[in-house]
């Protein structure tokens, strides 16, 4: 069983995923790094000997009020009832509860960033945040409720109640809704009841957290999304019997985005050997096109743009997700909360407020990859619309039907509930971070809005997932239904690949109607699970 080790500096996207998502029916354990616990443990203690009195000087969140109660002290003797009451007051949560693995990245970068000891939590802190992760105890956290501006404190009010023990907590564990005491018995991870002290809750609440967890595992579905669009790309373009030139290398060079290059070299690896996208394929004419039109074959010179312009429309996504993925990855490894505790030269710490709480890298990221997705979306789809229709395909059978005409449709409702999904898209891609609303009395002025351009990101991300595995399914239906109108022509290696496994899982429909809702679903598993990119793979090698 993998582990991975924290200290709050050097935790990729990847360890987050494998710590979120069970591989194989297990996920990885974490521990933290014994450089981090002797530092929380060193802050920890000079805290305890030297601020832990009335006339400490006062530290925000540590010996005061939050928000517009900032200038009143909170007395020693308050501070363990002050932390408790402090996730009461938070727990304002509203709507259904983020998936388990939201909840488990959550608690994982919550932890990261305590390694690091600028948020200045006890070391059990960690340590109980440790033992829910590696136990399967997912806190049940509402999505609707932060604006992402001192950090997400409404879910992450519900993930200190459960890290505490209260009864009103509620968790996944072993797939059953539960109080969090139940789990924790249950589990039998440490005592139900665990004691928050100074500064331990204001630092589980504050930060962005569950708006980057919600990024991370986004930001990387749409980096897979991406590479499966290639494959739906290619199989179209072999269905079509595309003309290639566009993929010229000269042609990106003369516009050189390190994207628009990328996208044509992984066109061409997957089209290598292809005779279906040649002249002499384009000259044989289907009996769908002979049928409306009595004009011989000439030369196609060029494509239309959802064809011949995908370089310069899937570049700009590769160039997005390599920024969104610089974004994630400085935040997976930073401290979020506020105040953070800092060491002085010649020993001891001082504590100083700021703001990295605040979420508009992550929103304005979330933004851009919602735009980039819904982008891709929207072109994919209207490869698809031209996959069942005659005149806009060169000629493959209407709405790629088969059996008796008439009696049956073939796909148009399939392609209209794509065209659904792109609408939706479009809605979701309105930009949410540049839509600040002040709050908790306007001591909050500017907020980013982070968790909500996250969730929305996540869910163009998994709209486009279907469109992309249904262009897969089409295509593949329209290269079985003129596989013997071209006798002798071949797929290129990559598509061939693609189109062998599409195969394995959906048989070709060629007797009419079915109940195509199944098929859509195998055909979107095909980017969930990776089956179709990992069969190119394993062919022709790394391709994107």
């Amino acid at each position: 069983m993998t582990t991975v080790t924290i200290d709050g500096f050097n935790l990729t996207a990847e360890q987050v995923l494998a710590v979120a998502r069970a591989q194989q029916g297990q996920y990885a354990q974490v521990a933290l790094a014994a450089s981090s616990r002797a530092a929380l443990k060193e802050s920890r203690d000079y805290i305890e000997s030297t601020w832990m009195h009335d006339e400490a000087p006062m530290m925000y969140s540590f010996n005061t009020g939050v928000g517009l109660l900032k200038d009143t002290r909170i007395k020693v003797e308050h501070i363990e009832l002050f932390q408790t009451q402090l996730i009461m007051a938070h727990s304002g949560g509203i709507g259904e509860p983020f998936s388990e693995e939201v909840s488990r990245a959550t608690m994982l970068l919550r932890a990261n960033a305590f390694a690091s000891n600028y948020s200045a939590p006890r070391v059990e802190v960690v340590d109980r945040l440790l033992a829910f992760i590696n136990a399967g105890i997912h806190p049940i956290m509402p999505q609707k409720g932060s604006v992402g501006a001192s950090g997400d404190l409404a879910p992450l009010a519900y993930l200190a109640a459960a890290i505490a023990g209260f009864d009103e907590a509620e968790v996944m564990y072993g797939g059953k809704r539960m109080s969090a005491p139940e789990a924790i018995t249950r589990s039998e991870i440490g005592p139900v009841k665990f004691d928050l002290k100074a500064k331990d809750a204001s630092a589980l609440i504050n930060g962005c957290t569950a708006s980057l967890a919600v990024a991370v595992l986004a930001a990387a579905d749409a980096r897979n999304l991406l590479t499966d669009a290639c494959l739906s790309l290619g199989l179209t373009l072999e269905a079509m019997r595309a003309e290639m030139a566009a993929f010229d290398p000269r042609i990106q060079q003369a516009r050189p985005h390190p994207g628009q290059i990328k996208t044509a070299k992984v066109v061409r690896k997957l089209l290598k050997g292809s005779t279906r996208t040649t002249h002499e394929a384009r000259a044989v004419q289907f009996p769908d096109e002979l049928r409306r039109t009595d004009i011989p074959y000439t030369a196609r010179i060029q494509d239309v743009y959802s064809l011949r312009c995908t370089p310069q429309v899937y570049g700009p996504v590769f160039d997005a997700l390599d920024y969104i993925d610089t974004i994630v990855k400085n935040e997976i490894n930073s401290a979020t909360d506020n105040p953070l505790i800092f060491g002085k030269d010649g020993g001891g710490f001082e504590i100083i407020s700021g703001g990295n709480f605040h979420g508009q890298y992550l929103a304005q990221a979330m933004d851009l990859l919602a735009m980039a997705v819904t982008d891709l979306g929207s072109i994919c789809e209207r490869r698809v619309a031209r996959l069942i229709d005659p005149t806009l395909s060169w000629g493959l059978p209407r709405n790629l039907m088969s059996g008796i005409r008439g009696v049956n449709t073939g796909y148009p409702v399939v392609q209209c509930s794509l065209s659904s999904l792109v609408m939706e898209n479009r809605t979701l891609s309105m930009p949410g971070s540049v839509d600040s609303i002040p709050s908790k009395g306007n001591s909050e002025d500017h907020i980013s809005n982070s968790t909500w351009c996250a969730r929305k990101a996540a869910t163009v991300v998994q709209n486009t997932q279907y469109i992309i595995g249904v262009e897969m399914l089409l295509a593949a239906q329209a290269l079985t239904m003129t596989e013997d109108l071209l006798p002798g022509f071949q797929l290129g290696e990559g598509t061939q690949a693609a189109y062998d496994e599409i195969r394995k899982q959906i048989p070709a429909c060629l007797d009419g109607d079915r109940w195509f809702h199944n098929d859509i679903q195998v055909a979107h598993s095909f980017v969930t699970s990776g089956s179709v990119r990992e069969a190119v793979t394993n062919k022709i090698g790394e391709f994107v």
